[in-house]
């Protein structure tokens, strides 16, 4: 049941996401607490609906409830509340699963624009960042028409070829499906070096509709000196590698959007890697004057493998999602402990199974600050 305390203790945005399903006149002009009275005032007029309905059944069915079929008829309504309010919760995610402006406005506070930013991570590994707009997801909405009920976010990738010349063909290799509660999203490619490009949008059957597309990236040769093929030991330098991979120093006006992004992430011009290895603040501080520096280091880990199509795989026990040729790949946090993962495959009808357990031990040692007189 619908109460004021459960109502108010929603966010105003969640609030605002029930009043546009239950197609509240003005709700995006009302403030929290109009939103509450609107919501309980439809709540009340649905409950009126529901227990009118279930006056006329018991009604129609009065003979056999003096035969003791009434509490029959009283159970069957209630269980019918409930399949409603659980259908109503059902319907409240899948509206949050295909919202793709929902974590960009969390984290933007609502000042963001739309783009679609795509980083070279290594020869097979494409690295996918978006913020996009409130209007944005609203216009893709209108446009899909009856077919947005059935819509599932995408990215869209390209292999984009060139004649020798500045021409490009572009060829749709695969939709990948996400849902509203990431702007990030790891894209495994193969046989490079090859040029891609992204887009993110809706798609529902043969329907498809764009909203931003990325900057055009060329994977680098397998083994190359530009691969990814050692533990991240220098940040900075590495960074400046990805970017560079990405078509960064290129062109910068044609790259402003890759820029901006890598400049607000890392808090860091992008320009020259000469000019700009050492980041913002490298001259050397004055001798009254003593900066802290807020060092912080992760990692991830990405499980990829390939088995039988058709096959069952988990992964610590949680199943994994696998493409059409048995494929698949996890990306996951890898906190600072010892991770024993097995990793387990069976075939569609159970009669064989396989094991693989990967252990990995992250073991972390944060060293004493060195501290060094600038004028030394």
């Amino acid at each position: 049941m619908t109460t004021v305390a459960k109502l108010r203790a929603r966010t105003a945005k969640d609030l605002a996401n029930m009043a546009k399903r239950k197609q509240v006149p003005g709700w995006h002009s009302m403030r929290k607490e109009e939103l509450v009275k609107a919501l309980l005032k439809v709540a009340r007029s649905e409950r009126a609906k529901r227990a009118a309905r279930t006056k006329r059944e018991a009604d129609s069915t009065g003979s056999r409830s003096r035969n003791g079929d009434g509490a029959n008829g009283t159970s069957r309504a209630k269980r019918n509340q409930r399949v409603e309010q659980k259908l109503e919760q059902i319907r409240a995610k899948l509206a949050d699963s295909k919202d793709l402006a929902r974590r960009s406005e969390e984290q933007s506070g609502g000042r963001t624009k739309d783009r679609l930013v795509v980083m070279v991570r290594d020869p097979y590994w494409l690295h996918a960042y978006w913020e996009l707009t409130r209007r944005s997801v609203e216009r893709a909405e209108a446009a899909m028409g009856y077919d947005w009920h059935a819509a599932q976010p995408v990215l869209r990738v390209f292999e984009v070829t060139r004649d020798g010349t500045t021409n490009s063909a572009k060829t749709v290799l695969r939709d990948i499906e996400i849902h509203g509660g990431v702007n990030n999203w790891y894209i495994d490619v193969d046989d490079p070096p090859r040029g891609f490009q992204v887009e993110i949008g809706y798609k529902s059957g043969e329907k498809y509709f764009a909203i931003a597309r990325s900057n055009t990236v060329t994977t680098p040769r397998a083994g190359s000196a530009e691969a990814f093929d050692r533990n991240w030991s220098e940040v900075a330098k590495d960074f400046d590698r990805i970017y560079a991979m990405s078509g960064g120093y290129q062109d910068l006006q044609g790259n402003g959007e890759l820029r901006e992004v890598f400049e607000q992430q890392l808090r860091r011009p992008m320009g020259n890697p000469m000019e700009t290895q050492f980041g913002l603040g490298a001259a050397s501080p004055r001798s009254d004057e003593r900066n802290n520096i807020d060092f912080q280091v992760d990692t991830e880990l990405i499980v990829h493998g390939k088995t039988e199509p058709g096959s069952h795989v988990t992964l610590k026990g949680e199943p994994v999602h696998l493409r059409d040729d048995g494929s698949f790949a996890v990306r996951f946090s890898l906190p600072d402990r010892r991770h024993v993962l097995p990793v387990v495959a069976s075939t569609r009808d159970g009669a064989e199974q396989r094991t693989i357990v990967l252990a990995i031990d992250r073991n972390t040692k944060v060293m004493e600050p060195v501290i060094r007189d600038p004028g030394q």
